[in-house]
Protein backbone atom coordinates (compact mmCIF):
# COMPACT_ATOMS: atom_id res chain seq x y z
CA UNK A 1 0.00 0.00 0.00
CA UNK A 2 1.00 3.60 -1.04
CA UNK A 3 1.78 5.81 1.77
CA UNK A 4 -0.09 9.01 1.60
CA UNK A 5 1.42 12.35 0.77
CA UNK A 6 1.27 14.81 3.64
CA UNK A 7 -0.29 17.94 3.73
CA UNK A 8 -0.89 21.02 5.49
CA UNK A 9 -3.85 23.60 4.94
CA UNK A 10 -4.33 27.02 5.99
CA UNK A 11 -7.61 28.72 6.82
CA UNK A 12 -6.19 32.09 6.88
CA UNK A 13 -8.58 34.38 8.39
CA UNK A 14 -8.90 38.58 8.69
CA UNK A 15 -11.28 39.44 11.19
CA UNK A 16 -11.66 43.06 10.74
CA UNK A 17 -14.11 44.82 9.43
CA UNK A 18 -15.98 41.00 9.22
CA UNK A 19 -14.33 37.61 9.14
CA UNK A 20 -13.12 37.17 5.85
CA UNK A 21 -11.29 33.85 4.00
CA UNK A 22 -7.71 34.53 2.24
CA UNK A 23 -8.18 32.60 -1.28
CA UNK A 24 -6.54 32.40 -4.59
CA UNK A 25 -7.31 31.48 -7.89
CA UNK A 26 -4.46 30.53 -10.76
CA UNK A 27 -3.91 33.56 -12.99
CA UNK A 28 -2.51 31.38 -15.32
CA UNK A 29 -5.19 28.12 -14.87
CA UNK A 30 -8.12 29.39 -14.12
CA UNK A 31 -9.88 26.21 -14.01
CA UNK A 32 -7.91 25.35 -11.24
CA UNK A 33 -10.70 26.74 -9.07
CA UNK A 34 -10.36 28.87 -5.87
CA UNK A 35 -7.98 27.42 -3.25
CA UNK A 36 -6.66 27.83 0.11
CA UNK A 37 -3.00 27.85 0.35
CA UNK A 38 -1.72 24.34 0.75
CA UNK A 39 0.92 21.59 -0.21
CA UNK A 40 3.46 19.27 0.99
CA UNK A 41 5.33 18.77 4.44
CA UNK A 42 8.79 18.51 3.92
CA UNK A 43 10.76 15.83 5.51
CA UNK A 44 10.91 16.00 8.95
CA UNK A 45 9.14 19.33 8.73
CA UNK A 46 6.89 20.51 11.76
CA UNK A 47 3.62 20.99 10.41
CA UNK A 48 2.68 24.36 12.12
CA UNK A 49 5.78 25.70 10.05
CA UNK A 50 4.49 23.84 6.76
CA UNK A 51 1.34 25.45 7.03
CA UNK A 52 3.02 29.08 7.66
CA UNK A 53 5.54 28.18 5.17
CA UNK A 54 2.87 27.49 2.53
CA UNK A 55 1.03 30.03 3.19
CA UNK A 56 3.88 32.32 2.64
CA UNK A 57 4.89 30.62 -0.32
CA UNK A 58 1.52 30.96 -2.19
CA UNK A 59 0.44 33.87 -1.35
CA UNK A 60 3.39 36.24 0.03
CA UNK A 61 1.36 36.61 3.60
CA UNK A 62 3.72 36.57 6.23
CA UNK A 63 2.88 37.45 10.06
CA UNK A 64 0.60 34.99 10.25
CA UNK A 65 -0.38 32.96 13.28
CA UNK A 66 -1.40 29.35 13.51
CA UNK A 67 -4.70 29.63 16.16
CA UNK A 68 -4.79 25.41 16.07
CA UNK A 69 -5.20 22.53 14.26
CA UNK A 70 -8.81 21.88 12.75
CA UNK A 71 -8.93 18.52 11.55
CA UNK A 72 -7.39 15.77 9.70
CA UNK A 73 -8.53 14.43 6.57
CA UNK A 74 -7.28 11.22 4.69
CA UNK A 75 -8.95 11.72 0.88
CA UNK A 76 -7.22 10.92 -2.70
CA UNK A 77 -5.98 13.23 -4.56
CA UNK A 78 -8.72 14.51 -7.37
CA UNK A 79 -7.07 13.95 -10.38
CA UNK A 80 -4.04 11.42 -10.00
CA UNK A 81 -5.78 9.55 -7.00
CA UNK A 82 -2.49 8.84 -5.15
CA UNK A 83 -3.42 8.76 -1.45
CA UNK A 84 -3.24 12.48 0.74
CA UNK A 85 -3.40 13.16 4.41
CA UNK A 86 -4.34 16.64 4.65
CA UNK A 87 -4.13 18.53 8.17
CA UNK A 88 -6.52 21.80 7.73
CA UNK A 89 -5.02 24.56 10.27
CA UNK A 90 -6.91 27.53 11.38
CA UNK A 91 -4.91 30.88 11.23
CA UNK A 92 -5.03 34.42 12.02
CA UNK A 93 -3.77 36.93 9.56
CA UNK A 94 -2.24 40.14 9.99
CA UNK A 95 -4.98 42.97 10.50
CA UNK A 96 -3.34 45.65 7.73
CA UNK A 97 -2.59 44.82 4.03
CA UNK A 98 -3.94 44.71 1.04
CA UNK A 99 -8.27 43.29 0.45
CA UNK A 100 -6.69 41.45 -2.96
CA UNK A 101 -3.33 41.41 -5.05
CA UNK A 102 -1.12 38.96 -7.20
CA UNK A 103 1.64 36.96 -5.75
CA UNK A 104 4.22 34.85 -7.64
CA UNK A 105 4.75 31.67 -5.89
CA UNK A 106 8.24 31.58 -4.37
CA UNK A 107 9.67 28.10 -2.81
CA UNK A 108 11.20 25.15 -4.86
CA UNK A 109 8.33 22.89 -5.29
CA UNK A 110 6.01 22.22 -8.50
CA UNK A 111 4.31 25.08 -7.96
CA UNK A 112 7.16 27.56 -7.98
CA UNK A 113 6.86 30.39 -10.42
CA UNK A 114 3.27 30.29 -10.44
CA UNK A 115 1.24 33.20 -10.63
CA UNK A 116 -1.35 33.27 -8.33
CA UNK A 117 -4.23 36.02 -7.77
CA UNK A 118 -5.27 36.61 -3.75
CA UNK A 119 -8.15 37.99 -1.86
CA UNK A 120 -9.97 37.94 0.96
CA UNK A 121 -13.44 37.09 0.57
CA UNK A 122 -16.21 37.47 2.98
CA UNK A 123 -17.16 34.37 4.98
CA UNK A 124 -19.80 32.34 5.17
CA UNK A 125 -18.54 31.47 1.18
CA UNK A 126 -21.03 32.36 -1.83
CA UNK A 127 -19.21 29.63 -3.65
CA UNK A 128 -17.26 26.00 -2.01
CA UNK A 129 -13.59 26.24 -2.94
CA UNK A 130 -12.04 23.56 -5.34
CA UNK A 131 -11.42 20.11 -3.82
CA UNK A 132 -14.03 20.36 -1.01
CA UNK A 133 -11.39 22.84 0.53
CA UNK A 134 -13.82 24.34 2.42
CA UNK A 135 -15.24 21.00 4.05
CA UNK A 136 -13.99 22.19 7.53
CA UNK A 137 -14.34 25.85 7.73
CA UNK A 138 -17.38 25.11 10.41
CA UNK A 139 -14.78 23.42 13.03
CA UNK A 140 -13.53 26.82 12.88
CA UNK A 141 -16.99 29.13 13.29
CA UNK A 142 -20.43 26.97 12.60
CA UNK A 143 -21.58 29.97 11.19
CA UNK A 144 -19.17 29.81 8.24
CA UNK A 145 -20.42 26.39 7.52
Amino acid sequence: MTSPRIRVAAYVIRHHPFPALLVFDHVDAPEAGTQVPAGGVGAGEDLERAVLREAAEETGLTGGTVVRRLAVEDRPHPVTGQPRRTTFFLLDAPPDGPEAWEHTVGGDGADAGMRFACRFVPLPLAQPLADAQDAWLGLADPHWA
